[in-house]
């Protein structure tokens, strides 16, 4: 059997965090500039980099803070002090234990800052067979899709094995998710639990469509094909 790379998407995948990372741009906005945030740009599928370019443009402050940003949002959201329930969608936790076996590597693939995707699969209990250090963040680029090579680069260092085309697996909630499986070659597997119906994430070129992940055996067949 090819070794896997299953890639996570994490907010409304894999967790809901209750507006975590809403919280944590306001309390990095108000300490650089000494006044609240007045508005975050639209979040679902994007990148950190790509929201706060363009929260910080609707705030009235240039382009060149977004880097002193991802830094100040990387250090706060290290810390752990913003407070905040963060709880693991359905099913999550036993399709990642169910997944866990020989030539199935599990990763993230998040718009998320590794920082701030650490804290809310920590706050959830996901921890567990995920090798965070092959995932790829949304610090490193605008555009989701660039994040795929990243990741293939890191797990194939990693681990010795080509996960190029659909050897690797990216599960998603949004039509970003599957944009980002498509421009690459990778397999797109939508999951309907966050804003996106499932008739969007098909229209949007997803192979497997799952309402949630509720049915392991369901789960892994989409991304293995055998639900043993």
């Amino acid at each position: 059997m090819t070794d896997l790379l299953v890639l996570w998407d994490v907010d409304y995948t894999l967790v809901s965090a209750d507006g975590l990372g809403t919280r944590l741009y306001q309390v990095v906005f108000r300490e650089m500039f000494g006044r609240d945030l007045p508005a975050v740009a639209p979040k679902a599928g994007r990148t950190d980099r790509a929201i706060v370019g363009d929260t910080l443009v609707l705030a009235g402050v240039s382009r060149a803070e977004v880097g002193p940003f991802l830094a100040a949002l990387a250090r706060v959201a290290a810390d752990g002090g913003v407070p905040g329930p963060v709880r693991p969608m359905a099913g999550a936790s036993d399709a990642i234990a169910a997944l866990a076996s020989p030539g199935v590597r599990q990763s993230v693939l998040t718009g998320n800052i590794r920082p701030l995707a650490v804290l809310k699969l920590r706050r959830a209990g996901l921890g567990d067979h995920l090798d965070l250090d092959v995932g790829a963040y949304g610090d490193v680029h605008e555009v989701r899709a660039e994040l795929v090579a990243v990741a293939r680069r890191a797990a194939g260092r990693a681990y010795g094995a080509d996960f190029s085309g659909s050897s690797t697996i990216l599960v998603g909630d949004t039509p970003l998710d599957v944009e980002a499986a498509l421009a690459t070659g990778a397999r797109a597997v939508g999951v309907a639990t966050g804003s996106y119906s499932a008739a969007e994430l098909t229209a949007a070129g997803a192979e497997v469509v799952l309402p949630d992940l509720t049915d392991t055996a369901r789960v892994l067949a989409a991304l293995t094909g055998s639900g043993s």
